[in-house]
């Protein structure tokens, strides 16, 4: 708790009783004469409840006691509970062994004390808790606690057990008494003193805010020793009688040398037990001095100590000194040890400190522990971490003690360095660390006379227990050596005690190697080495405990928590401690990664042994990889920057992860193959080919592919294990089979567009009909195959935008993709590869990976699905297009243009139709699409048009005057696709269309110029100089020359097919045309595919040849 929080709660806690016991609620009494922080709060509310009435102090005190020594409880109804001062999981597991029994060597006599107050009540108290008449309450310094952690210095004992409270008393008297001995008042009016102290008081509640600003200036003596008082706990009634006496003292012997036995003296001799408010105070206060004396002329050896040993034991004795012995008595007794102390100086008059005596240096183990409490004094009582705002004139005081106590500059200067470090270790504050070190610095720096004060530092010693033996050491070794054992042990565990606080770390070191250097050489380099080594091992051990209780709560493998937490450790040691280390220890950081490379590495040893595709071994392999990445890595970053550590390579057993992952891997890959292949297939057959919404015109199927591709990559690269290009080509080889599955299914659902095109009519010639009535031949149509009819019905144009959606996405994600693959190798290449070619024959021998062939895996996958997907686009964009014209619109456009008559059915009467299909297809398709579909409609639509010229069956024929009509209707079609500029280009639209104006020419010649230009074609086509392509119509071809003059209104043209061709009149037939109609063999492709048709010089036998053919049957081009 907060010392300020403490002082604050304890005052709160003595108003709180007093108000109770004030309250009449219990009676008791007089609230003046009790010591509220004595007695027992549970207790006074228990006896409320119970309604006694009465108070028993003593009961009280005793139950205080009694809950002192224990735990604080919680009495609840689900049982007891006790705070912890430690944290029970960072303990670690509990002892195995059973806890030895001990004695109760509680000693209540000595603890508890009964006091007797005037009005006749008794009372027990603890300690010297009790103090005189007119005393104000003074805060319990927890200085005075066993700090069970500080390593003692090893002077001698102090035989008769005073304690740090007596010591601390005793010091103030002979700080006073150095006081006045140098000229300074230290007595002044009671009242005075009063006011003074309680404005210091004031100033030390207020003084936490305002810790940084100039020590005031003290006004008068008076003032400042009264600071002194209340820093070292004295209470006002008490400190006014040693004042007193003590200023007389120095008033009669101003001139004489005088030492702490005369103080001793002179105090029990002017103090008298009704300066007292109880007798046992003033036994106690008469116990300690008798006690002072004992210690000192015990150290002396003082040949007649048995009988000056009786004289001490009457001053110890209450009831001889107090009842039986007359004060002549008590005179006599004080003077025999006056005569004793004074023989016992005259036998040594030298002097190493002007101005002091130094005839009880002997008795230099108690000077020490009382300049030790003086020091103590300069920490703030209300803020223990704070030096007081006076502590430089408060020093000045102390150091006046320095001829009476023994003390030197570099004794004073070590003894303060060790008092700050001990303040330091106690409340945690850095500050009391820096001055510690700069006081410590003073000492090291050797600037101190030299001669018999050097001789009389050197000549303190302490004994101090070193392994099985004793060594003896100078007050300065044996400080130096407390404070290296204190630095050795935080730092032999340093991730345990500086995890939260690095700063403190550097400081530590710093100050545990500057006074741990002793006589025997001990390297600094040497230490750090045992300060990494031994904390890691403490941080290891602290994991293990842990790691068996985690694995089962989170159920992960022990062995990869254990990675992951050793990992943690390696961070830590390289990001806070290693740069710290590295002033004295330039390899610190590979001491760390060797360290914990082969900790973890015997751990790893036996289930590497038997491992086998699984979870467990995928995790475990993936974080031991890491962890010997991650400290292999920063074991080449130390030995590269710094030039050391290269002679640790021999050191390092590699895991060889890559050997032991690699088949483990594949294995893993070709399972995933297998499974990827079926869920792709069954997410494929399940779709209805549907967009997902307006935004996303894709299916749904093609989302999912990629998200199981996506997610298979994820899962291989997230193994971070060693992979060679083996894994790689797999990877790449799932999912070349699960994408271009994918699209072998969506191109195996289409049809060949030439399904799509209406049966070809009957050539005829063209004659108006006589007699109407006449019974007519019907045009012949086709049922198309059931597959193929099946397949039709989920080809509407609607799904096949949707389809092209759905492959336009899959070009996109499959650069996405392919990134995104080629990033996480690149990534794993260098997390598992070394830049040190040393370590090449670990870990990292299968990085070194020819790069070509890597392209050339991703070339072949990637470039091979892209060159897929475009084909399958340009199919279903011309299968779009003719889907929409020959099937969608054959009844609304290609049957009903110009049938009977071109007036009457022009192109505008079908236009809306169009239009309609053309914005229900761009609303549907992708917006990177709709120009390609668009043209594919628009170039299928232009095909169309052709198709009525030329195919329109025996209802279309056309005359002079309807050429410009048919001109204008071919006009509009383009500028429908043209849009005013916001459709296809002009350009593009002129380019298709470029056919049909030539075959609308054709129709503006007279019957012969065409008659000329088919029997030229027919002398081309048998010499073998034709210029059309097959499959392709043009206007040097026979086929088209011949169409023309079919549905020309020119009785040439009619009389020449009749007698050349003997072509029936167009009169005889009724078209019938069906939307399930599909044509037979073209004839007019098999006239052109056929190798046996060459039409001679003169043309006769090929031309009688062409006839036949046009007689028997009807052509069709696509």
């Amino acid at each position: 708790m907060d010392s300020s929080l403490l002082h604050r709660y304890r005052h709160d806690r003595r108003k709180l009783l007093d108000f109770i016991l004030s309250s009449g609620l219990i009676r008791s009494s007089s609230t003046s004469d009790i010591d509220f922080d004595s007695i027992s709060a549970d207790y006074v509310i228990e006896c409320i409840q119970s309604g006694s009435g009465d108070l028993d102090v003593s009961k009280a005190t005793t139950k205080q006691i009694d809950e002192s020594m224990y735990p604080t409880m919680i009495h609840s109804q689900g049982g007891h509970a006790f705070f912890l001062l430690s944290d029970p999981d960072s303990a670690g597991s509990p002892p195995q062994h059973a806890p030895p029994s001990v004695e109760d060597s509680y000693d209540r006599q000595r603890s508890s004390i009964p006091v007797f107050f005037p009005n006749g009540s008794e009372a027990t108290v603890s300690g010297h808790d009790l103090e005189v008449n007119r005393s104000y309450a003074v805060p319990s310094s927890s200085k005075s606690a066993k700090k069970t952690d500080v390593p003692s210095l090893g002077l001698p004992a102090l035989r008769t057990g005073l304690s740090d409270d007596d010591l601390r008393e005793s010091a103030y008297e002979v700080l006073l008494s150095c006081i006045a001995f140098s000229g300074i008042s230290i007595h002044s009016s009671e009242n005075s003193k009063k006011d003074k102290g309680s404005r210091f008081l004031t100033g030390l509640k207020n003084r936490r805010g305002k810790r940084h600003l100039r020590s005031h200036s003290v006004e008068n003596h008076f003032e400042h020793i009264d600071n002194i008082r209340v820093q070292m706990q004295i209470s006002e009634a008490m400190d006014e009688c040693i004042r007193q006496r003590l200023m007389q003292f120095s008033m009669r012997k101003s001139h004489v040398q005088f030492d702490i036995p005369q103080i001793v003296i002179e105090l029990l001799s002017g103090i008298q037990q009704n300066d007292f408010l109880v007798e046992r105070s003033y036994t106690q206060w008469r116990k300690r001095q008798a006690n002072v004396l004992e210690e000192l002329f015990s150290s002396v050896n003082y040949h007649e100590m048995q009988e000056l040993g009786i004289l001490l034991d009457k001053i110890r004795n209450p009831e001889e000194w107090n009842v039986i012995m007359t004060p002549a008595e008590r005179a006599e007794v004080l003077q025999a040890i006056r005569q004793v102390a004074s023989s016992l100086s005259s036998k040594r008059g030298s002097s190493h400190i002007q101005g002091g005596s130094n005839y009880w240096s002997a008795g230099y183990h108690l000077n020490i522990r009382l300049y030790e409490r003086l020091l103590f004094g300069v920490f703030d009582i209300l803020d223990e971490d704070q030096l007081i705002e006076e502590h430089a004139d408060y020093l000045k005081l102390v150091k006046l003690t320095w001829g009476t106590l023994g003390i030197t500059q570099k004794m004073h200067d070590v003894l303060y360095g060790w008092v700050l470090f001990q303040q330091f270790i106690e409340t945690g504050e850095l500050q009391l660390l820096d001055q510690a070190n700069l006081q410590l610095q003073k000492v090291l720096s050797g600037s101190f006379k030299e001669g018999t004060e050097e001789q009389c530092t050197d000549s303190l010693l302490c004994t101090v227990a070193d392994n099985a033996s004793e060594i003896r050491l100078s007050l300065v070794q044996a400080i130096f050596r407390a404070i290296s054992l204190w630095c050795d042990s935080r730092l032999h565990d340093y991730h345990l005690h500086f995890r939260e606080k690095p700063v403190f770390f550097q400081k530590l070191v710093f100050m545990g190697l500057t006074v741990g250097t002793d006589s025997s050489g001990t390297d600094n380099e040497v230490k750090v080495r045992l300060y990494v080594e031994r904390s890691l091992e403490a941080a290891c051990r602290r994991i293990e405990d842990t790691i068996s209780l985690i694995s089962k709560m989170e159920g992960k493998h022990p062995l990869a928590l254990l990675a992951t937490e050793v990992r943690v450790v390696a961070e830590r040691e390289m990001s806070v401690f290693t740069p710290v280390l590295f002033q004295w220890c330039p390899d610190a950081g590979v001491i760390a990664s060797v360290h914990l490379h082969q900790y973890y590495g015997k751990k790893l040893k036996p289930f590497l042994e038997n491992v086998s595709l699984s979870d467990d071994a995928i995790s475990v392999l993936s974080a031991a990889h890491n962890l010997e990445h991650y400290l292999i890595q920063a074991f080449n970053s130390k030995d590269g920057e710094n030039d050391v550590g290269s002679f640790f390579i021999d050191e390092i057993d590699f895991y060889q992860i890559h050997n032991i992952s690699r088949p483990i891997i594949l294995d893993w890959l070709i399972s995933q193959h297998e499974r990827i292949i079926e869920w792709t297939g069954r997410t494929f057959h399940l779709e209805v080919w549907e967009p997902l919404s307006n935004q996303q015109k894709q299916a749904a199927s093609v989302v999912e592919v990629f998200r199981i591709v996506e997610e298979t990559v994820d899962q291989l690269f997230g193994l971070s294990l060693p992979m060679d290009i083996a894994h790689l080509q797999a990877l790449l080889s799932i999912i070349f089979h699960a994408l271009d599955g994918y699209l072998q299914n969506l191109v195996s659902q289409l049809v060949d567009k030439k399904h799509l095109y209406p049966a070809a009519p009957p050539l005829t010639r063209y004659k108006e009909t006589i007699f109407p009535i006449v019974k007519k031949q019907v045009l012949d149509s086709v049922i198309l195959d059931e597959e193929v009819d099946e397949k039709l019905k989920g080809l509407t144009a609607v799904k096949l935008c949707v389809r092209l959606n759905t492959l336009e996405y899959m070009q996109k994600q499959i650069d996405v993709l392919e990134d995104g693959i080629k990033k996480s190798w690149a990534s794993t290449m260098v997390s598992g590869n070394s830049r040190d070619p040393k370590l090449s024959m670990g870990t990292t021998d299968f990085m070194q990976e020819d790069s070509e062939a890597v392209d050339e895996l991703f070339v072949a996958t990637f470039d091979t699905i892209r060159d897929s997907i475009a084909d399958s686009i340009r199919k279903i964009c011309e299968l779009v297009g003719t889907r929409v014209v020959f099937w969608d619109l054959r009844d609304s456009f290609l049957s009903r243009l110009y049938h009977g008559s071109v007036e009457g059915a022009r192109l505008e009467n079908f236009y809306p139709q169009i239009d309609s299909v053309l914005n229900q297809v761009c609303g549907l398709i992708d917006d990177t699409l709709r120009d390609r579909v668009v043209a594919s409609i628009c170039r299928a639509a232009l095909e169309g048009y052709v198709w009525v010229l030329l195919d329109g069956g025996p209802s279309c024929a056309f005359s002079d005057s309807d050429i410009t009509m048919m001109e204008e209707d071919l006009n509009m079609l383009k500028d429908l696709f043209v849009a005013d500029g916001e459709g296809l280009p002009r350009s593009l639209v002129e380019t298709e269309s470029k056919f049909a104006h030539q075959v609308l020419s054709l129709f503006s010649l007279d019957a012969e110029s065409v008659i000329h230009m088919l029997m030229m074609a027919s002398e081309n086509m048998s010499t073998g100089f034709g210029s059309g392509i097959l499959g392709q119509r043009s206007l040097e071809d026979a086929n088209t020359l011949v169409r023309v003059l079919c549905h020309m209104k020119d009785k040439e043209a009619s009389r020449f097919l009749k007698l050349h061709y003997h072509l029936p009149p167009s009169s005889d037939y009724v078209d019938s045309p069906s939307n399930e109609s599909t044509p037979k063999a073209a004839m007019g492709a098999e006239f052109l595919r056929s190798a046996s048709v060459r039409w001679g010089e003169k043309g006769n036998t090929s031309f009688r040849l062409l006839k036949k053919r046009f007689q028997g049957g009807s052509f069709r081009w696509s």
